[in-house]
């Protein structure tokens, strides 16, 4: 990767923490990927704001969150990466529902509405990521979405800060439609007082299925592709004989087959391109093209 210049001729005078040629793959749920040109951890909201309306034009800007659904190519990625912490962690109670963070993991959310006594947010304890990524895409899981629970979600843009609607959002199947450059700090969830222990249930329910399925122990990232319409990813992934299916380090998971695993020494290509042969090989076997759900950012290794 190229070397940048330093950051006091680079970016705007930050608060936060800065860090330069930062390693990613430690902090992903692969443990694969290069490193961040810049990883900017931003004090605050005004740093924020700061960081988007005076970075160098055409300055790549990325965001990630827990990094659970995430491939960072082994190149590593150009420009700033953007991690919230701090701050933008907090949950609060507000009325019926629940303002989070966008760095609030969903499971912790999740915790904090069923101690509330308030239903409906059980679902988020299934979604291993944070407010913010799960705004971002549409996050789903056990037959709840995002976009059934969400009355509005505040997105810093280079402009200033906005707060949206889920009509605003214009939401779908695992995607939202954010302002550009525009990035998620905050949103309000709402929920349904409930009865504590039947909330707390079905949240242990969720996980004893969530366990018992996937395999969470595991160097994973999730949901690999998206489900197509009237179909279910994974039944296609094994109709077409791939369960199990590795190349180099990376394998298909024998326990959930939507799921690729790090076995211990795989790079971010043999996932990637384990998953573009699984995508290859449904389309050859029952003509449908599986679309990534995992994010992937960066550029390959030279």
């Amino acid at each position: 990767m190229t070397p940048m210049p330093q950051a006091d001729a680079t970016l705007p005078p930050l608060r936060g923490r800065l860090q330069r040629n930062a390693p990613l793959g430690p902090a992903t749920w692969f443990r694969v990927g290069g490193p961040a040109e810049w990883l900017v951890r931003p004090a605050d909201l005004d740093d924020l704001l700061l960081l988007l309306r005076d970075a160098p034009p055409g300055l790549p800007v990325t965001v990630i969150g827990a990094a659970s659904n995430l491939i960072v190519r082994d190149g590593g990625v150009r420009g700033v990466v953007v991690r919230l912490g701090g701050g933008f962690a907090r949950i609060e109670r507000d009325g019926d529902a629940i303002l989070a963070g966008a760095g609030a993991l969903d499971a912790t959310v999740a915790e904090h509405a069923a101690a509330a006594g308030l239903s409906g947010l059980e679902f988020l304890c299934g979604i291993p990521g944070t407010v913010g990524g799960a705004v971002a895409m549409n996050a789903g899981a056990y037959g709840a979405e995002i976009k059934d629970v969400l009355d509005w979600a505040e997105v810093a843009t280079p402009s200033g800060l906005v707060r949206l609607s889920g009509a605003d959002l214009a939401f779908a199947y695992r995607r939202a439609t954010l302002p550009p450059a525009g990035i998620v700090i905050r949103a309000r969830l709402r929920g349904t007082p409930g009865d504590p222990a039947a909330i707390a249930a079905r949240m242990a329910a969720i996980r004893t299925r969530r366990e018992a399925t996937q395999p969470v122990r595991a160097r994973t990232g999730g949901s690999t592709f998206k489900n197509p319409p009237g179909a279910k990813a994974w039944e296609l992934i094994d109709a077409a004989g791939c369960r199990g299916l590795s190349r180099g380090g990376a394998q298909v998971s024998r326990k959930h087959c939507n799921f690729l695993i790090n076995t211990g020494g795989a790079t971010a290509a043999d996932l990637e391109a384990l998953g573009e042969e699984v995508r290859a090989r449904v389309l050859a076997h029952s003509g449908v093209a599986l679309e990534w759900e995992i994010r992937r950012i960066g550029e390959a290794a030279p």
